[in-house]
């Protein structure tokens, strides 16, 4: 396959799975093989890792995984997926998001006649992404069944060198945050694999192909990589900027774009006046970024067909803007202007339904609290920080790219 001179892609940044291809035997022998993938396992030509390995003549794939929103991508956020047949090799697809907790975690009985588990998804470096929860899960049931893990790693699409947000307190794990990593979490998938094994004690048996080329400061655009939608609402390497912080919208009854071209940059409700908002929030003097009052009307999700004042996020210098902060203060704000009309999401959120959703994006209800208790942006970042000691002891060490 080639591509048209304007379409071509450099060969800056060569993924796990590109280095894996050069020479499979290499890195898995004659290992009978599982997949966990999802849209974005695809190589520079953009052909799909469960077609390339399965026509392999030194590869042994016996059966493929799917992780939330399905191995081909096809299912909205919090909608399950059933098992299948894949349509183009033929192979078991087995889902990792059904119905129940339970079934985010491959069985025994599906890891059977397996001796590697491959895991390559592309990432966007934020703790509520639930890809990152589905490989500790998969590691955590591939030691219980002496299956190696291999994580093909891709970058982390934000760069790897700015860390924002705090750690999770005692009982509030869940999907979106298994462990006390702070909500931008500046790393690659890989080398959260290494936390998780190491620091956070998982114990399987790892193995991580690195990229080669990728810097920590790099972001995706500067990769030469074909970007592929990791989920159905995340379109761009924009989004993935901003998602940290505007993530925790979906934590409230704020619309956070879903509906829209351009969800989590894109942010409303019916009762928002958006140049009032607009002036709260530039008061607040956000680093490297912009809001410009809009009108919003989703085409499903939140306010489905309504018209919604609203905002859109512009990143004027992402390397100073800070997306964890700005979504607080986007909270922040909300709630000081109509106090009557907003709320926090009370449905389920991600398998659980004893606690608020945004104290499971935020890892600590003191945000919540401080929040409703009239707190300023810099009281409540100071809550919603810290918590991440072990993170902290345990990033270096895990790092796998200067």
């Amino acid at each position: 396959m080639s591509f048209p001179r304007r379409l071509r892609y450099n060969d800056r940044v060569r993924t796990g799975l590109e280095r894996l291809l050069d020479d499979p035997r290499r890195w898995l022998g004659a290992a009978r093989l599982g997949l966990v993938a999802n849209p974005t396992t695809v190589d520079r030509k953009l052909t799909h890792a469960a077609d390339l390995l399965h026509r392999h003549p030194d590869v042994d794939l016996r059966c493929l995984f799917g992780p939330e929103h399905g191995l081909r991508g096809s299912a909205q956020d919090m909608v399950g997926v059933g098992d299948d047949t894949d349509p183009t090799t033929g192979l078991p697809a087995v889902s990792l998001y059904g119905a129940t907790f339970e079934s985010l975690t491959p069985t025994p009985e599906q890891l059977s006649g397996l001796d590697v588990l491959l895991f390559d998804i592309q990432d966007v470096g934020a703790r509520y992404y639930t890809y990152a929860a589905t490989m500790a899960l998969c590691m955590g049931a591939a030691k219980s069944c002496r299956v190696k893990v291999v994580v093909l790693d891709r970058p982390n699409p934000i760069g790897g060198a700015a860390v924002e947000g705090g750690g999770l307190d005692q009982g509030l794990e869940n999907f979106c945050g298994l462990y006390p990593v702070p909500q931008r979490h500046g790393m690659t998938l890989g080398e959260l694999a290494r936390l998780y094994n190491d620091t956070f004690g998982i114990g399987c048996e790892l193995e991580v192909v690195a990229c080669e080329g990728w810097s920590r400061s790099a972001h995706y655009d500067q990769c030469g990589l074909p970007w592929v939608m990791p989920s159905p609402n995340m379109p761009a390497p924009e989004t993935a900027l901003v998602y940290p912080g505007m993530c925790l919208l979906e934590g409230t009854n704020l619309s956070e774009g879903r509906g829209t071209t351009r969800p989590f940059e894109l942010f409303g409700a019916p009762f928002i006046d958006a140049p009032a908002l607009a002036g709260e929030l530039r008061r607040h003097d956000l680093a490297g970024v912009a809001f410009r009052p809009c009108v919003i009307e989703p085409a499903f999700h939140k306010f489905k067909g309504r018209r919604c004042g609203a905002l859109q996020l512009h990143v004027t210098d992402r390397g100073a803007f800070e997306p964890y902060r700005t979504g607080l203060a986007v909270l922040t704000a909300v709630r000081e202007l109509w106090p009557e009309s907003f709320a926090w999401r009370t449905e389920p959120y991600e398998f659980r339904s004893d606690v608020p959703a945004i104290d499971l994006l935020t890892g600590r209800p003191a945000v919540r609290q401080a929040i409703d208790g009239g707190a300023t942006l810099d009281e409540v970042v100071r809550v919603a920080c810290g918590g991440t000691e072990l993170y902290d002891a345990g990033r270096d060490e895990a790092l796998l790219y200067g």
